[in-house]
């Protein structure tokens, strides 16, 4: 026995809950926010990072891209991502993967 569901329904769904919830930070001064950081050029990931901006425009959460060249060192990716973490506007952090195989992804994730 199976259950079908429609996505677009329940993905609406979800959407108005995140709206509601974002509606009662901002009467308390608070608006949410999240950084995606995307390095190099890699088209499924710019599809994937653009869906989470207009996600977050719908929502009404701030939305803030970093996009790193493809040369980007592990160290430079930290930098950025500890620098973030120390942001009061950044409430959440997503380092879009696969990042470049010369990258620490390991490392990466631990200091996000």
């Amino acid at each position: 026995m199976y259950t079908r569901i429609d996505g677009k329904e329940v993905s609406s769904a979800v959407r108005d809950e995140i709206k509601k919830q974002v509606a009662s930070l901002k009467e308390k001064g608070i608006t949410p926010g999240l950084a995606v950081i995307i390095v190099g050029n890699d088209p499924a990931s710019r599809v994937y990072v653009n869906n989470k901006k207009k996600g977050c425009e719908q929502t009404g959460m701030n939305s803030f891209e970093y996009a790193m060249p493809e040369e980007t060192t592990t160290e430079e990716l930290i930098s950025l991502i500890e620098k973030l973490n120390k942001d009061e506007k950044v409430h959440g952090i997503l380092c879009q993967l696969p990042v470049p195989k010369h990258i620490d992804e390991e490392k990466v994730l631990l200091a996000i």
